[in-house]
């Protein structure tokens, strides 16, 4: 097997196989890792965000322009199913932190705490994040009505289990939205606005849908969930 640079063709083509959105924004490079002309995994190395929990613990405050200079952030990897489990994964991110053209790579993994491929790979864990204490609150109603914390990510389940809330339940439901404003959650109704508008969002959720609801329910489950930052320096 052998690693190349890629095109975000490539990718498309595995995308199907993550669990998170297909879409990806400031791609800075993307390699492949083949057997002959076969795809079997890919990597995709992107411009960072503006912060990141972490970060500080391992660089200096840096402007964006540097920061866009000197760092870049993994944003997906993936290995065709058919490939998984024998180490392909980090002999795919191994063998290109070098090539992503920047001096430092970090990537921040809900996995990682399970599956240690980013540290095999030679990126080191610098920490651990918790989950916030605003999903916390909500998950305690979405318990009381009867919701699996488990399933919240799945839209087919969230949506059948909000078909099923009575009128009580539901204001039950949205109070809890409304009463923890995490900047994330108000975010989806100021799509413009990164940090949301906290005047505008009790409102939205008093009047928000059940396509709505639910896509404020995958939200909480993602910022339930344990996540990793990892760092790579070349220097």
């Amino acid at each position: 097997m052998h690693v190349a640079e890629g095109s975000r063709q490539d990718y498309y083509q595995l995308a199907g196989f993550h669990y998170r959105s297909h879409k990806v924004a400031g791609v800075r490079k993307i390699f492949c890792l083949k057997r002959g002309e076969e795809l079997c995994g890919v990597v995709v190395y992107s411009y960072p965000p503006a912060a990141c929990f972490g970060r500080r613990m391992v660089l200096p405050r840096m402007s964006m322009r540097e920061l866009n200079e000197k760092l870049s952030i993994i944003s997906r990897v993936v290995v065709h199913p058919k490939y998984r489990t024998i180490g392909l994964g980090h002999k795919l991110i191994r063998e290109t932190l070098a090539h992503a053209g920047t001096t430092y790579v970090e990537t921040v993994a809900v996995m990682a705490k399970y599956n240690p491929f980013f540290e095999k790979a030679g990126m080191r864990k610098i920490a651990e994040s918790q989950p916030v204490k605003e999903a916390l609150r909500i998950t305690e109603v979405l318990n009381k009505l009867g919701f699996n914390t488990t399933y919240l990510r799945s839209p087919k389940y969230v949506l059948k289990k909000l078909a099923s809330l009575n009128a009580k339940e539901l204001n039950m439901l949205k109070a809890a939205f409304s009463e923890n404003k995490h900047p994330r959650l108000m975010k989806e109704f100021s799509f413009h606005d990164p940090y949301g508008r906290s005047k505008f969002y009790k409102k939205a959720v008093e009047t928000a849908d059940a396509q709505k609801l639910a896509k404020l329910t995958s939200i909480c489950g993602m910022l339930l969930q344990t996540k990793v930052y990892l760092f790579w320096s070349s220097a």
